[in-house]
C-alpha cells in the first residue's frame, strides 16, 4: 500500500508509483499547502512548460485541511483549462480518443478541491484500464509504515526524476520535458501508457 496526496491531473511520477502498487491510500486529513500539485499541473504548449492552476478560496492566516478547501470559480478557470488543453493537444495522436471522457472535470462545478482531484484520478485510472483498491485516511498520518509518497505532490523545488523520453507535440521547439501532467503522456502514448509507467525505474 502506498500513501499519496490527491492531486490535479497528477504528474507522471505519481502514476509510476501507482502502477507498481496494489492499494492506494489518499491523505485527506493534512493541512493544505501552497506550491504543490494539489491544485496545479503542468502541460506542454507551443510556449513550453505551462501551468494550469485551480484557484481556491482561502482565508488569510487560517489553516484549512485539504479536504475542506473549496474551489473558486469566479474566473471560469475550468473553461480556460479546457481551451488550453484543446489548443495544446488537439494534434496529438490520442487527444480525440480521451478528451470526451475527461469532460466531467471541466463541465461540472465541483465545490471541493478534493472531489475534483479524486474525479481526475478515477478518470485517469479508467483511461488506463487500471483497477487498484483505493482508501482515504481517517486522521493525519505524521508517521506511517506505508510507502510514503506524499512528497510527490510537491511542485516547488521537486527533484528531477529520471523518466524515459517519449515523443511530445512541441518537443522540436523546446526539447523533452519530463514529469508533466499524466495528460501529456496519455494524449501522446494512448494505450501504451501503462507499459511506459511500469517500465520506469522508481527510486526515492
Amino acid at each position: 500500500m502506498i500513501l499519496l496526496q490527491p492531486t490535479y491531473f497528477s504528474p507522471i511520477i505519481q502514476y509510476v508509483a501507482i502502477s507498481k502498487s496494489d492499494t492506494i491510500c489518499f491523505e485527506v486529513e493534512d493541512n493544505f499547502q501552497k506550491q504543490t500539485y494539489r491544485n496545479r499541473c503542468y502541460i506542454y504548449t507551443a510556449d513550453g512548460k505551462h501551468l494550469l492552476n485551480v484557484p481556491i478560496q482561502r482565508d488569510k492566516g487560517i489553516k484549512q485541511k485539504t479536504k475542506d478547501v473549496k474551489i473558486d470559480y469566479k474566473d471560469d478557470w475550468n473553461k480556460l483549462h479546457l481551451k488550453t488543453l484543446i489548443t495544446a493537444y488537439n494534434s496529438s495522436p490520442f487527444f480525440e480518443f480521451y478528451i470526451d471522457d475527461l469532460l466531467p472535470v471541466f463541465d461540472k462545478k465541483h465545490t471541493f478541491l478534493l472531489d475534483l482531484n479524486l474525479l481526475c484520478h478515477q478518470l485517469i485510472m479508467d483511461a488506463l484500464q487500471l483497477e487498484i483498491t483505493t482508501t482515504k485516511t481517517n486522521e493525519f498520518l505524521k508517521e506511517t509504515s506505508l510507502k510514503d509518497y506524499r512528497n510527490l505532490a510537491v511542485a516547488k523545488g521537486a527533484p528531477q526524476y529520471s523518466l524515459d523520453r517519449y515523443i511530445q507535440v512541441f518537443e522540436q521547439n523546446h526539447g523533452f520535458i519530463p514529469n508533466l501532467s499524466i495528460l501529456d503522456l496519455l494524449f501522446m502514448e494512448g494505450p501504451n501508457v501503462l507499459n511506459y509507467l511500469e517500465s520506469q525505474n522508481f527510486i526515492l
